[in-house]
């Protein structure tokens, strides 16, 4: 892992590690659930944070969004904090302002930061949902070796969601989040007139900047030209890569994912 100099750096996220140690070894215990990777990728809005929620859920697998990592990470930033990877500093606001602007982070910094939670994670004996990492070549080849090492390249399935550009730009521009656990809530016409989070009861919000059309057009474009690119990448590297189409109500994707997961995945439902 890259060298890194950080004070007093804490990691946490949607789920708190510490806390579910011990149900996370006893969920884990049973010789025949070997711990598993489930990649989620795919364009701005089609549904990656909402899939990997329900994955969870179903499976009680950790969820790990790159996206909530980061948000998490520059709502707690002091004053002036860096991060220094490498001998290279990299200051929270600089890259805070990037996110908000639709730019992909520095990719050294987000590989480091996710990878040193995996390692928590893998250390738990939990199975995995990565969405939002890897997100670019860089991170792919410095994450996934240690991915194939920690969990076996067999026990890896990656999900590719696919939306067209025009769906993309309409989910982003209507979607919101709630206050509380920053639930992804994608719009449709049942859902248009809700106030409440259906999960947790909160308001929901729309994420200030980061959906505005000029943003998704930034962000599209990344995805495009930074992203995208993975597809091959992974093929390289000998792994199946099953395509679902996010253009469906959530309920049909899940369905569609579950299928694609395979009779395997039966042994970890809850």
């Amino acid at each position: 892992m890259p060298n890194c100099k950080c004070a007093n750096m804490k990691l946490s996220n949607n789920t708190n590690l510490e806390s579910q140690k011990k149900t996370a070894d006893l969920s884990n215990s049973n010789g025949n659930h070997k711990q598993k990777v489930i990649i989620i990728f795919g364009p701005p809005g089609s549904g990656k944070g909402s899939q990997a929620e329900l994955l969870s859920k179903k499976f009680y697998f950790y969820n790990l969004e790159t996206s909530k990592v980061l948000e998490e990470k520059f709502k707690k930033a002091r004053s002036g904090e860096s991060i220094e990877v490498d001998g290279k500093k990299y200051f929270i606001a600089e890259e805070a302002k990037l996110w908000r602007e639709g730019i992909l982070c520095s990719t050294t910094l987000v590989t480091y930061l996710i990878k040193t939670r995996i390692e928590d994670i893998h250390s738990m004996r939990k199975s995995l949902i990565m969405t939002g990492s890897p997100r670019t070549l860089y991170e792919a080849q410095q994450l996934m070796p240690y991915l194939n090492e920690k969990f076996g390249k067999e026990n890896i399935s990656v999900i590719f969601l696919e939306l067209t550009a025009k769906q993309t730009v309409f989910r982003n521009t209507n979607r919101r989040i709630c206050e509380l656990m920053r639930h992804p809530i994608l719009y449709t016409k049942e859902n248009a007139l809700l106030t409440r989070c259906p999960l947790d009861g909160s308001k929901l919000v729309r994420r200030k900047g980061l959906d505005s059309p000029e943003t998704i057009k930034v962000r599209l474009k990344e995805y495009e030209q930074r992203t995208l690119p993975l597809l091959t990448y992974f093929k390289e590297q000998g792994l199946e890569i099953k395509k679902i189409n996010a253009g469906q109500l959530v309920e049909k994707v899940l369905k569609d994912i579950l299928k694609a997961l395979g009779k395997d995945y039966k042994n970890y439902e809850l």
